[in-house]
C-alpha cells in the first residue's frame, strides 16, 4: 500500500474526504517530525513509540573500492511497535 492508497483507505474508514484525510495525515507526520526535532519521545498508547536515536561516527568500507571510509555521526528516527499492537497479529 502506498501513500495515496493509504490516504484513500483512511478516508473511507474515517468517513472523510480524501482531501481531509490527506491534510490529517500530513498534520500527523508534521507533528511527529516537530516533536522528534525537539528531542521528544512520542509514545502513542496501543500503537508504538517514535524516537530519535543518536548513531556514533564509525568506519565503513566502500564495497566498490574496498577502501575504509569515515561515516559521520547522525541522528536517525526510529519506531517501535507496542506489544498490544503486535498482539493483534498473533
Amino acid at each position: 500500500m502506498n501513500k495515496a492508497e493509504f490516504i484513500k483507505a483512511f478516508a473511507e474508514k474515517a468517513n472523510f474526504t480524501q482531501k481531509d484525510a490527506g491534510i490529517a495525515f500530513e498534520a500527523m507526520v508534521s507533528t511527529i517530525v516537530d516533536g522528534l526535532k525537539k528531542g521528544e519521545k512520542i509514545a502513542i498508547a496501543g500503537f508504538g513509540t517514535y524516537e530519535l536515536k543518536k548513531k556514533p561516527a564509525r568506519v565503513g568500507i566502500n564495497p566498490m573500492t574496498k577502501q575504509k571510509v569515515q561515516i559521520k555521526a547522525c541522528n536517525a528516527p526510529s519506531f517501535k511497535f507496542g506489544n498490544s499492537f503486535k498482539d493483534i497479529f498473533n
